[in-house]
């Protein structure tokens, strides 16, 4: 075990996959010698070469399309978009080709693509560097879409991403890339997909959370233990594949539900969420389920403490929902 940042453990996973495997190769802007805007592939270039961590164009949707030749032939191609909110001119490579591309061959090509990109607020990059739009990309059947919130499973489910079969958009909350620190297996260490963690076990309501929201909540969550609210908290990792028992699970068990996320309210994730508790735990709710996200609007910058989820604003939520019912 070591102890590491969430952006060591990226560069841990990197590294260990392209030691045990020749055919997997990283490409993106400034990737190489800079080892990337925040770091994330330090070293690898000077390890590996330039013939595996490519220097590529200001394209990203060239850097994805050279990506899904790349996996035609049996490569397994890390792409890095600098930040999420640029990954756009690529939407249609990863949408109508990279999603489908294991679909429309009838399994006869894999699809080992990665596309991490950093994502979300908190480095006062304003609205052209502080999006969160996973809601986008995880109604996009093919595609799975993953979010670490700690060192340890940002090296695990890295690792289970670059030798997945499908497409994985990698999503790394930058504002917690250097704060998040913890102990992390040596070695190929590999988090499943498909499997929430239980940050804390509670009995009065389940809060659900990813990325960089899961410190924020868990924060929370402590504050109210001091008024006798004992809240059970879950860190969803994976938005596709959902764990779908696991929140179910819970709420069967706490009969309350708080979603938290950082991308806009209406149509975010959450809504999904509260629709598959509807569906499948309408009769455990004791409390409407409450949602505590971003706002509707473009991201501000000036404003970026009160657009993002605090630690206020959740326990709020908390309070309320226990009070309802």
């Amino acid at each position: 075990m070591t102890e590491l940042t969430l952006i060591q453990g990226v560069n841990k996973a990197l590294h260990q996959a392209m030691k045990n495997d020749p055919d997997v190769l990283c490409l993106g802007e400034d990737i190489g010698v800079n080892g990337g805007v925040f770091r994330a592939t330090d070293g690898l270039q000077k390890e590996f070469g330039e013939q595996r961590v490519l220097d590529t164009p200001l394209n990203e949707s060239g850097i994805v399309g050279m990506a899904v030749g790349m996996a035609l032939y049996g490569l397994k191609p890390v792409a890095e978009i600098q930040f999420l909110d640029f990954i756009y001119p690529a939407f249609d490579q990863i949408v109508s080709e990279l999603a489908k591309l294991r679909y429309r061959s009838g399994g006869q090509f894999p699809a080992h693509v990665v596309i991490r990109t950093p994502y979300g607020g908190g480095i006062r990059g304003g609205l052209y560097h502080s999006q969160s739009t996973e809601q986008l990309f995880a109604s996009t059947p093919g595609l799975k879409v993953v979010i670490p919130s700690t060192p340890a499973d940002a090296k695990g489910l890295l690792l289970t991403a670059i030798f997945d079969e499908d497409p994985v958009l990698f999503m790394e909350p930058k504002r917690i890339y250097r704060t998040a620190t913890g102990e992390v297996p040596d070695g190929d260490h590999r988090v499943p997909f498909g499997k929430a963690r239980i940050v804390r076990e509670g009995t009065d309501v389940s809060v659900f959370a990813y990325g960089a929201m899961v410190p924020t909540a868990f924060q929370a969550c402590q504050v109210l233990e001091k008024t006798g609210i004992h809240a059970e908290l879950i860190d969803l990792r994976t938005l596709v594949p959902l764990d779908i028992d696991a929140v179910v699970r819970s709420v069967e068990k706490t009969g309350r539900a708080v979603i938290v996320h950082e991308a806009p309210k209406f149509c975010g994730f959450g809504a999904e969420l509260a629709a598959i508790l509807a569906e499948k735990a309408l009769y455990s709710l004791k409390a409407p389920i409450a949602r505590v996200t971003g706002y509707d609007t473009p991201f501000p910058y000036t404003l970026e403490n009160l657009y993002l989820p605090s630690v206020d604003r959740i326990g709020r939520a908390i309070q309320r929902t226990v009070a309802a019912g």
